[in-house]
């Protein structure tokens, strides 16, 4: 490939990948560079060929994963039984787009990154997965860091589940809501180091998530002893049935029965109002519940103002 024939390849290319405004366009760029990554590969085209069409790919990718969030955020935003009653068409979905959900979300990664680190993938320093686990380890390393000192009686966490099937019909709305974090991120966090060695955990999960919520139980050092269920009224798609309920599971490290003798109902039905928010009468039970002793709530939104609670979380203000 001479100097020339490059230059003239890189700014048509360039002003296509410039000019794709839909997902689709995007990912039949990125098809065919890889295509042509294929083909210089297997002609003996030399590495510089086989490099640009690789970093053309990624680029068209990255843009791709742009695209994805832009789409996701309108859909989720959007109310679907407004949109059909004013007839207004829904995005296409992954499938229709031709689209499987790795390829989804690894678009949606490389959409985020850094430049600094996008640039390592692009020019063949580091692959895709190499920078996707940096990413997720100072991550963690930098929760663990800012994790509490103090010990407390009482806990109480909700999570930002990563669920499997994220990257569906919408491209993944949970991650518009709160950042994510794996299984195995969950359990790395050092919750077993800031609980009483008689302690009490009350922990979030939904019914999809509910045997990945036991484990993370089991590694912050607590075991499961009894539950509450939110019935959120408003009903929700589920794969299976009509969701319409939330998991408050109790678990306890060492022993810690509750201070009150009141059985509270186990079963509590409060209207759902905005995603992921959890109803405030749960912190006023456990507060009936287990009058002494110091608490936290992780992964917080916000600070409670004139409590005794302590909070730990990403969108603390």
């Amino acid at each position: 490939m001479t100097a020339e024939n490059s230059l003239v390849i890189f700014t048509k290319a360039s002003q296509m990948l410039a000019e794709a405004d839909t997902i689709q366009k995007t990912k039949e760029l990125k098809d065919l560079a890889l295509t042509a990554a294929d083909f210089a590969k297997r002609k003996g085209m030399g590495e510089e060929a086989i490099q640009y069409a690789r970093s053309y790919a990624l680029e068209a990718e990255r843009k791709m994963g742009q695209l994805l969030q832009e789409t996701e955020r309108a859909n989720v935003e959007r109310d679907n039984k407004k949109a059909e009653l004013l007839g207004i068409t829904p995005p296409p979905t992954l499938a229709e787009l031709g689209i499987t959900k790795r390829e989804s979300s690894d678009a949606q990664k490389l959409a985020e990154l850094p430049d600094e680190q996008f640039q390592e993938v692009k020019e063949g320093e580091k692959t895709k997965t190499q920078v996707f686990r940096e990413v997720k380890r100072d991550t963690v390393k930098r929760q663990a860091a800012e994790f509490p000192s103090d010990k407390y009686r009482v806990l109480y966490a909700d999570p930002p589940w990563e669920y499997n099937d994220a990257l569906l019909e919408t491209y993944g709305p949970a991650s518009l809501h709160y950042p994510a974090m794996t299984i195995s991120e969950l359990c790395l966090l050092p919750v077993n180091t800031i609980a009483d060695d008689n302690s009490v955990l009350f922990l979030w999960a939904t019914s999809p998530m509910l045997p990945e919520a036991l484990q993370v139980v089991k590694a912050w050092g607590f075991s499961y002893k009894a539950s509450f269920v939110w019935d959120k009224v408003k009903h929700n798609m589920g794969h299976y049935n009509s969701v319409r309920h939330e998991l408050l599971l109790i678990c306890t490290k060492g022993s810690c029965l509750p201070d009150s003798k009141e059985l509270v109902d186990s079963v509590q039905s409060i209207e759902r109002t905005e995603h992921s928010v959890k109803p405030e009468k749960f912190r006023v039970i456990i507060d009936k519940l287990y009058a002494n002793g110091k608490r936290i709530e992780l992964f917080a939104r916000n600070k409670v103002n004139g409590s005794e609670w302590d909070s730990w979380g990403d969108e603390i203000e």
